[in-house]
């Protein structure tokens, strides 16, 4: 039998969170304004889902659109307010102005997290160079995850990336799991599952009715069927 693959599924709020359980997620990614493409969510808001459900919980940390770390003290501040009510996974990664790693915003923040695990997010995805970038991050404490479609474009694009770094798990910058989302669909899980990727992201995809709808529970056990298949 093969290894159960992960499911995060992204959640607003508790009626997502609670949704999203029901349907066989494993972890959720907590953000707010997915006009924004997903920001970090209040306290108040995580309080209410850590009390909801009793599956893992990955905060983001970022205070405003694009790859840019922006203010460092407010992400510091914002991330031990979260530490503080009990948030112990998060999701956070920032460039700088040539494509790289910022490597002084990333290792600030990651410094109030205590060790905590992270997701480097789909910054990865706007890189200049994903492998320097992986090898400049590698030795981040709580690094585990790397949120990725392949491509800034989206899976589609971005398969053959996918495969390839897949194939290279285990190599020094490649230990981190590969978490793909981003323009994920069901037809993509099988040739992902063949080549050993063992966890997935959804967002849209667990919302038939768009953004403004909540969360299918439905549409979440669809896709854990599919990545258990």
């Amino acid at each position: 039998m093969s290894k159960r693959a992960v499911l995060e599924v992204i959640a607003l709020d508790a009626e997502d969170a609670v949704a999203a359980q029901a349907g066989g997620a494993d972890r959720l990614e907590l953000v707010t304004d997915m006009a924004a493409d997903g920001l970090t969510p209040s306290r108040e808001t995580f309080a209410e889902i850590r009390a909801a459900v009793d599956i893992s919980l990955r905060v983001m940390l970022r205070l405003a659109d694009g790859f840019a770390a922006g203010d460092v003290d407010a992400l510091v501040r914002r991330a031990r307010e979260l530490r503080e009510a009990g948030a112990d996974e998060f999701v956070l990664g920032f460039l700088d102005e040539a494509g790289g790693p910022d490597l002084t915003a990333v290792e600030t923040v990651v410094g109030a997290l205590d060790g905590c695990r992270w997701t480097f997010h789909r910054a990865i995805d706007r890189a200049a160079d994903r492998d320097a970038l992986r090898k400049q991050l590698a030795d981040l404490p709580g690094l585990d995850t790397y949120l990725t479609a392949g491509s800034a474009a989206g899976v589609d694009e971005g398969l053959p990336t996918l495969l390839a770094e897949a194939a290279r798990s285990g190599e020094p910058g490649y230990e981190q799991q590969i978490l793909i989302g981003g323009g994920l669909r069901l037809d993509h899980v099988p040739r992902l599952r063949a080549a050993g990727v063992d966890a997935f992201h959804i967002g849209g995809a667990s919302r038939p009715d768009g953004w403004s709808a909540p969360v299918s529970a439905a549409a979440v056990a669809q896709w854990r069927a599919a990545v258990d298949d």
